[in-house]
């Protein structure tokens, strides 16, 4: 690389590490105020809430990085042609594209970053997330069971407990399940244990009944029982079911999209594709909006009121990406086959940056007015 090369890039690295740094604190603030007011309710200690933050971090940094490349990018065009930088290396020659070329280098750091973020980060941290959530779940459920008082864990769920002996023996239980479209089913029983398992909390209970009805045809069928367990778990926390989100799977697994990852997530084969084939296209969402800011800025002649109108033409063109890209998203998960699709989005970034730089090349830009002779 060359001198000017290296001076932008190092200028373009050094931008984004702050922008970066800003947008991740913003996000992470609104984020972990949340988790906050939450996680203390339920009486959970502070590490607790700094281990679960620590684990989203990733997911945001992912978020965040486009468009900390985006300002970067702008920024440094902006103050480089405040401080005729630009029009110096342009005067010896350098074309747009050829300016460009460092930008894209820095596009291209920023999309191995995020590789490595949506491919082996984010989905480690979501599988870690998933198993501490479900290990605080167990403990809620402890603090959950309140005597006298009517409680919905869950849609369609209805629980009762008249009194909560010391030695933590539930009395009079009453348990309505409505979960099911096809019946309801209630159960009594005169007395209760919560147990642990490796699974999730489970309900012990003695000397009870159970009455299911089926919408069907409005039957009605009772079974009397000494014992019965109860997976209140699964109510509490969809981990208990052994059900996985599909971004805490691995790129791998979501290519392959076969039957066990789709009984795994209950998601749709076209879904896990779509998902699969993102996580290797998204990265370069930041090169082209890296491009993106840089090239906008390109167009046009120096104004003493600044490069607004550049700045507001990045801007739409990135929010057109991430149209894009949202449209895509909606077609491509009714169609197994419309996966290509994921790279819509960049390949208009990229598009649009070209279109851009070629403006910036002729005598009279997007933004630059004919004077008269």
């Amino acid at each position: 690389m060359s001198r000017f090369d290296r001076y932008l890039l190092s200028q373009l690295l050094m931008l984004f590490g702050f922008f970066s740094l800003v947008l991740v604190a913003v996000y992470w603030v609104n984020r972990a105020v949340t988790l906050f007011d939450r996680l203390i309710g339920d009486g959970q200690t502070a590490l607790v809430f700094l281990e679960l933050t620590a684990l989203t971090l990733p997911n945001v940094i992912r978020l965040v990085l486009p468009v900390a490349a985006f300002a970067a990018s702008a920024y440094v065009t902006n103050r480089l042609s405040t401080e005729s930088e630009l029009v110096v290396m342009q005067a010896t020659g350098f074309s747009a594209f050829r300016l460009a070329r460092p930008v894209l280098a820095f596009g291209l750091i920023v999309a191995a970053m995020m590789a490595v973020l949506v491919n082996v980060l984010v989905p480690a941290s979501r599988v870690a997330l998933d198993v501490r959530q479900a290990a605080i779940s167990e403990n809620v459920t402890a603090r959950f069971l309140r005597d006298g008082v009517f409680q919905f864990p869950a849609d369609g769920v209805t629980f009762y407990i008249r009194e909560i002996t010391e030695t933590g023996e539930l009395r009079d239980i009453f348990l309505s399940d409505a979960r099911s479209s096809t019946s309801r089913t209630s159960y009594t029983a005169k007395r209760a244990l919560l147990a642990r398992s490796p699974s999730g909390p489970k309900l012990v209970l003695f000397e009870g009944m159970a009455q299911t009805l089926t919408l069907d045809d409005l039957r009605l069928a009772v079974t009397r029982f000494e014992n019965f367990t109860y997976d209140l778990g699964a109510v509490l926390s969809p981990t208990a079911l052994g059900l996985r989100d599909e971004a805490s799977l691995s790129t791998a697994a979501l290519l392959r999209a076969g039957p066990e990852e789709q009984a795994l997530t209950r998601k749709s084969r076209a879904l896990l594709l779509y998902e699969g084939h993102y996580r290797i296209a998204q990265p370069f969402l930041a090169t082209a909006a890296a491009l993106i800011g840089f090239s906008s800025l390109m167009v046009g002649a120096f104004s003493r009121f600044g490069l607004w109108k550049q700045l507001l033409g990045g801007a739409l063109g990135l929010v057109l990406v991430q149209m894009v890209a949202n449209s895509t998203e909606t077609l491509a998960v009714r169609d197994e086959r419309l996966w290509p699709l994921v790279w819509a989005a960049p390949l208009v970034g990229a598009g649009l940056s070209l279109v851009l730089l070629w403006l910036s090349q002729r005598p009279h830009g997007l933004f630059r007015r004919r004077r008269p002779a």
